[in-house]
């Protein structure tokens, strides 16, 4: 491990794989013996690429009380919702706080922000004055300005089909 780490990454758009490069990253960088934790937002943490990341022992914060999809919250839900996401992110600087380098993914840590679930602020106070060492990786739909400006890579997926439109859901194992 002679390089430094410490860029941020910004997988935005439409399309499919924001998550899956975010954990294609974390596990390469684990493979290299760098720490790796993994925060999910708005998700419950529970589909397949999560459990096999904690049968390598690679950490993950999510809400498992995720009542629904965000549109479908009501107030107290929400706050709920933006309590738990905020604990998990405070988490994270912890884990970060107890390690000289390392992976930090935030999955969906962009939609959080834009629904309101995740203090964008915040974010982006961690965001800016994170521990040196540490690549951080966002994902999410429509990022702001702020988001795009605080990265240093920014690769946007964008969608020309999917299933999902001709009524095909998440499959367990390829989508989920």
């Amino acid at each position: 491990m002679t390089q430094k780490l410490g860029l941020i990454h910004l997988y935005h758009g439409d399309g499919k794989g924001k998550t899956t490069a975010a954990i294609g990253l974390a596990l390469r960088a684990a493979g290299w013996g760098y720490p790796v934790q993994i925060v999910q937002f708005l998700k419950r943490g529970d589909s397949g690429e999560i459990k096999a990341l904690e049968q390598l022992g690679i950490r993950v914060l999510a809400y498992p009380q995720l009542p629904s999809f965000s549109f479908r919250m009501d107030e107290m839900e929400k706050e709920a919702c933006l309590s738990a996401h905020m604990e998990n992110l405070r988490r994270a600087k912890e884990f970060c706080d107890q390690r000289p380098q390392g992976v930090l993914v935030l999955d969906e840590a962009v939609g959080a922000c834009r629904k309101g679930l995740l203090d964008e602020q915040e974010l982006l106070a961690f965001l800016y004055n994170r521990p040196s060492g540490w690549e951080i990786v966002l994902t999410g739909r429509e990022p702001s300005a702020a988001l795009l400006e605080a990265a240093d890579y920014v690769t946007e997926m964008k969608k020309e089909k999917h299933p999902f439109d001709r009524g095909i859901a998440a499959r367990d194992g390829i989508e989920r």
